[in-house]
């Protein structure tokens, strides 16, 4: 049995996908102790989307799956609110989860296996086409990834791929969870393909 390591969770209304920026206001007392934690230890923390609950008040119940989130900016909004940046890193699995006397969530995860930098499939070319184009018209966080000056390497990546088509494309939560919970890149192509063709 596979060792779980304890984790803060800070469930959302959405789902931050790995290497995806997410920016976050936090005001409520729990989620300004983990910061702080979180500096203090240099670690990151878990978001998960809810599944039922709201992102303030009592403890939301997360989805079984998240997102290793890494502070990478800070600052402070007009209200004077802490603004985070943060961005996705490793995929997890909730084993089980507790809450704190202060009511923030605590999960103990099993980190995700991903598959290093698996190469693209021939029959999944026309998604790294398509990704090329959206990245020619966003740039934003990734300038010159597009074709007019693609990093080829990025661009056979099939992870690296499906990953920013799902940050991209216009999903549901609940089309980038079901992306999450799935452990080989191939398929996660693979559904990305399916659902385009329903459309």
């Amino acid at each position: 049995m596979t060792a779980t390591e304890p984790l803060p969770l800070f469930p959302l209304h959405t789902v931050l996908l790995p290497g995806a920026p997410l920016g976050l206001r936090v005001f409520e007392r729990r989620y300004l102790d983990l910061v702080a934690e979180c500096g203090r230890n240099g670690r990151g923390f878990g978001i998960c989307m809810i599944l039922e609950g709201e992102e303030v008040g009592a403890p939301a119940t997360p989805a079984a799956f998240g997102v290793e989130a890494r502070i990478e900016d800070f600052g402070s909004d007009s209200n004077g609110l802490l603004t985070l940046q943060v961005r996705g890193q490793r995929r997890f699995r909730v084993a089980r989860s507790r809450a704190r006397d202060s009511g923030l969530l605590v999960g103990d995860v099993l980190w995700c296996e991903d598959a290093g930098t698996p190469s693209l499939l021939p029959q999944h070319a026309a998604l790294a086409t398509l990704l090329g184009e959206l990245l020619d018209k966003v740039g934003g966080e990734y300038p010159g990834l597009g074709h007019a000056g693609a990093n080829l390497r990025q661009l056979e990546d099939a992870a690296w791929v499906g990953w920013r088509l799902a940050e991209l494309l216009p999903l549901s939560d609940e089309q980038r969870l079901a992306l999450l919970q799935q452990d080989d890149p191939h398929r996660r192509l693979d559904r990305l393909l399916e659902w385009m063709d329903e459309e």
